[in-house]
C-alpha cells in the first residue's frame, strides 16, 4: 500500500491534528526529533475539538461474548506488493527508512515509539498496535460486523493513526485496555493518544462504555487545542 503517513511533532505545541489509522500489535514508529506524532485524514472539515469529538461517541454497555482474536484476519498483503500490513506500517512510520529486501524483508531503520517516547532501531522490538484493540473493537460494535469489515479494521492502513508502531513493553502492558484503564506512560503522549483513540472509534462507528466516556471527557479537558479529523470507514 503506497500510502503516506503524516508525522507531526507531538510535543512541539498544543495544536495537534490526529488521524484515524489501522492499528495492530506489532509495529515500529519513530519521530525524527524523538517526539510523538499524530495526524489524521478526515471528511469533517478542519477537524473537531477533542471534547466535541468525544461527545459524538455513543455510550453503550460493552459485551465480549463470542470474541476470538482469529475473527480478525491480521497482516494481509492487500495490494499484493509483497509487504503485509505490519511491514507497511513499519515502512510508513520509520524516521529513518529501513532497507527493503526480497519478500519485503526489512533491515536497519529507526522508529519513534510515542507511547514511551523512545527511539527503537530494531524492528523486532516493535509492535504494531491497534490503537483501539481488537477485543475493545469487538466489545464496541465489531461483533456484529461482517468478516470482511473486521479484516478491513484489523489492517486499516488507509487511516494514518489506527495502527501505530510502538515499543513492546508499553503495548504489552496496554493489552486490550481502554483509556479508563491505561494511558501511555510518556507525559506528552496523552493528547495524541486520546485523539488517535477517539478518531478511530468515530471512523469505525464504535461505541464507548460509561467509564470510558467519563475518562475521555476528563482527560480531554487538558487538550483544549487538540483536534480530531476522521474519515468514516
Amino acid at each position: 500500500m503506497n500510502r503516506t503517513r503524516r508525522l507531526a511533532a507531538f510535543a512541539a505545541g498544543p495544536v495537534l491534528l490526529f488521524a484515524v489509522a489501522a492499528c495492530s500489535p506489532e509495529a515500529e514508529t519513530d519521530d525524527a526529533k524523538g517526539k510523538p506524532s499524530a495526524s489524521s485524514s478526515g471528511s469533517n472539515g478542519g477537524g473537531l475539538r477533542l471534547s466535541d469529538a468525544v461527545s459524538r461517541l455513543k455510550t453503550v454497555a460493552e459485551s465480549r461474548t463470542g470474541y476470538e482474536r482469529d475473527k480478525f484476519h491480521l497482516w494481509i498483503d492487500a495490494d499484493h506488493d509483497g509487504c503485509d500490513t505490519r511491514r507497511e506500517v513499519l515502512v510508513a512510520e520509520a524516521v529513518k527508512k529501513p532497507r527493503q529486501g526480497e519478500d519485503c524483508k526489512l533491515t536497519g531503520g529507526s522508529w519513534r515509539s510515542y507511547y514511551d517516547d523512545k527511539t527503537v532501531t530494531d524492528a523486532r522490538k516493535l509492535d504494531i498496535d491497534h490503537v483501539v484493540p481488537l477485543a475493545e473493537a469487538w466489545d464496541s460494535g465489531a461483533s456484529s460486523w461482517s468478516v470482511e469489515r473486521r479484516e478491513s479494521y484489523a489492517n486499516d492502513v488507509d487511516a494514518e493513526r489506527s495502527l501505530v508502531a510502538v515499543s513492546l513493553g508499553p503495548n504489552r502492558t496496554k493489552g486490550d485496555k481502554d483509556p479508563a484503564e491505561w494511558m501511555p506512560p510518556a507525559k506528552d503522549a496523552t493528547c495524541v493518544y486520546l485523539a488517535d483513540w477517539v478518531g478511530t472509534k468515530l471512523r469505525w462507528s464504535l461505541t464507548v462504555d460509561s467509564d470510558e466516556r467519563s475518562k475521555l471527557r476528563e482527560l480531554a479537558s487538558a487538550c483544549a487545542e487538540t483536534a480530531v479529523d476522521y474519515e468514516p470507514a
